[in-house]
């Protein structure tokens, strides 16, 4: 139940004029967060609330916009009760040239013994800065998890990038 996993890179596509519409899928995976804190709710036997917070990287799709994503972090809290969990959280994005894009996500899942087993979580863009600036977009994830604790994720999303 202690490990829920975020699920928030993200790749926005090649800009093509100021509003148009890319769609975009891309996969990766998050490593066991690096801080998690628990507490029980004290209601219910198994009824714990969590946040937690670590780093993810992309592995297929890493291109945005002509930029490399370099690194991710998440930062999230968590309600689980028996082998299901709520989470909601923020990741930040940060690309080769030190560009960084800002998404928020909600989901819920299944775990085994604290671990991970099945999520699915909505995502969305809430910004950047440089010239991912005005970035928005949403889209969805699945994840999966892994034998370290961690997860694997493939996203779905549509964009309108700012323009450039």
């Amino acid at each position: 139940m202690k490990y829920r996993l975020l699920c928030v890179l993200i790749s926005l596509a090649i800009v093509t004029a100021a509003s148009a519409q890319t769609k975009r899928s891309f996969s990766g995976k998050c490593a066991k967060p690096d801080i998690m804190q628990s507490v029980p709710a004290g209601d219910n036997a198994g009824h714990m609330f969590m946040i937690a917070q670590g780093k993810c990287t992309v592995e297929t799709g890493q291109e945005i916009a002509g930029l490399k994503s370099k690194e991710g972090a998440f930062s999230e809290h968590s309600e689980a009760s028996g082998n299901h969990t709520k989470t909601w959280g923020v990741y930040v994005e940060t690309l080769d040239n030190g560009d960084k894009i800002f998404y928020s996500y909600q989901g819920s899942g299944t775990t085994k013994d604290g671990a991970p087993v099945a999520m699915n979580d909505k995502w969305q863009v809430t910004g950047g800065t440089g010239e991912i600036k005005g970035a928005k977009g949403m889209g969805t994830c699945k994840l999966t998890g892994n034998a370290g604790g961690g997860v694997h994720y493939a996203r779905t999303g549509a964009y309108p990038l700012p323009a450039m």
